[in-house]
């Protein structure tokens, strides 16, 4: 565990598992056009290790590079997120107590972004379908960046673009991954453990807690 000795000066949120609990249908999304589409017989366990980065990268991760063309890597992608939203849409709401915790961040100045691997048509629908712009000072999307977590661009460019140091940001995510993401930006990371368990988490130094939700005590040292 990290020991934080400042305290910071923002907060980057990965989305889908750290601000809301939705992980669950993403995977659900996959593996029915992984599946049911395009054969790929994987179990749901198997879809769900594949989970991180852009849409794109997924499918080159699980059916190799040339198996699609940009244009049917472009419309799968879609159906997947449109599949996910129908899903998930019934369910959309901030994880528990997130609410109140960015208010507290708000009215104590500190900075806030979304650092994550989805695109811009799923930021939008959790944004703004859950009125949370008002917190946000930028938002990093996979459109945004070259190279998706674990590379460390998402958040290093969401910290530039707070002009804020690496060091004086905190970083929440829910996937190993993306802690890696952190770790190599530099930052330390709160995690959320929505999705995975914390042994899953065992090579990151960077972490300076676990939590379920944001109502977790733990939280005020932050402040």
């Amino acid at each position: 565990m990290q020991k934080l000795t400042t305290k910071p000066k923002a907060f980057l949120f990965d989305l889908n598992g750290t601000m809301i609990n939705d992980m669950e249908y993403h995977t659900k999304a996959w593996y029915s056009i992984m599946n049911d589409e395009l054969g790929a017989n994987l179990s749901y366990e198997q879809v769900k290790q594949e989970m991180y980065g852009k849409n794109h990268e997924v499918l080159e991760r699980v059916f190799g590079k040339n198996a699609f063309s940009l244009e049917e890597m472009d419309r799968l992608s879609l159906d997947k997120e449109k599949r996910y939203q129908a899903g998930y849409i019934p369910h959309l709401a901030l994880i528990d107590g997130l609410e109140l915790f960015l208010a507290r961040a708000k009215e104590a100045k500190i900075l806030m972004a979304i650092g994550s691997a989805a695109i811009p048509f799923n930021i939008d629908f959790v944004v703004d379908g859950l009125n949370i712009r008002r917190y946000l000072s930028a938002i990093v999307s996979a459109d945004d960046v070259v190279m998706s977590k674990p590379d460390a661009e998402t958040f290093t460019k969401a910290a530039q673009l707070l002009k804020v140091l690496p060091e004086d940001c905190i970083v929440f995510e829910d996937a190993p991954k993306g802690v890696e993401a952190a770790n190599r930006a530099g930052m330390p990371c709160v995690v959320l453990t929505t999705t995975h368990k914390e042994d899953e988490f065992a090579d990151y130094p960077n972490i300076v807690g676990f939590i379920s939700d944001y109502n977790d005590s733990i939280l005020n040292a932050l402040f």
